[in-house]
């Protein structure tokens, strides 16, 4: 079980949250649940409805849709938070390719908090934005270079 600093200084190293100050982080920790899935195990199906965001501490999982795997993230990497903020239904299915641990936070919590800390929200708005221009440069052919 990890430890609240154990958590900010994780949520710390991973993009979604690197642009919220500590304090708040603080608070993101509170909220966190510590879940594990075995390998093989699916975490999230495409088509419902998402209410969790998952960070992942250690492991891998792979992302696919229709039976054809997008990408593989692991260690500080984040899945499931399109939904989380949007509340449409997942996009792409994502299953454990080996033992994985993760940070689960719930949507309820996580808007009350935003709602109670701007800062965290504005954090969040910049790191979505700034992968949606990298996309976008990606998408026309462009280097992608920090925002």
């Amino acid at each position: 079980m990890l430890s609240t600093v154990e958590k900010v200084l994780f949520l710390k190293s991973v993009d979604l949250f690197s642009r919220i100050p500590g304090e708040d982080l603080a608070q993101i920790a509170g909220i966190t649940q510590e879940v594990s899935f075995e390998q093989g195990q699916l975490i999230i199906q495409e088509g419902e409805i998402g209410d969790a965001l998952f960070l992942i501490l250690d492991g891998q999982v792979m992302v696919h849709r229709l039976g054809q795997e997008i990408s593989r993230l692991g260690e500080k990497e984040s899945f499931g938070e399109m939904s989380l903020l949007d509340n449409e239904p997942r996009s792409a299915s994502v299953t454990a390719v080996s033992d994985v641990n993760c940070l689960k936070v719930e949507r309820d919590d996580f808007f009350e908090l935003m709602s109670e800390k701007i800062e965290i929200a504005h954090g969040i708005i910049r790191t979505l934005t700034q992968r949606l221009r990298e996309a976008d440069r990606r998408l026309s052919g462009q280097k992608t270079t920090p925002a």
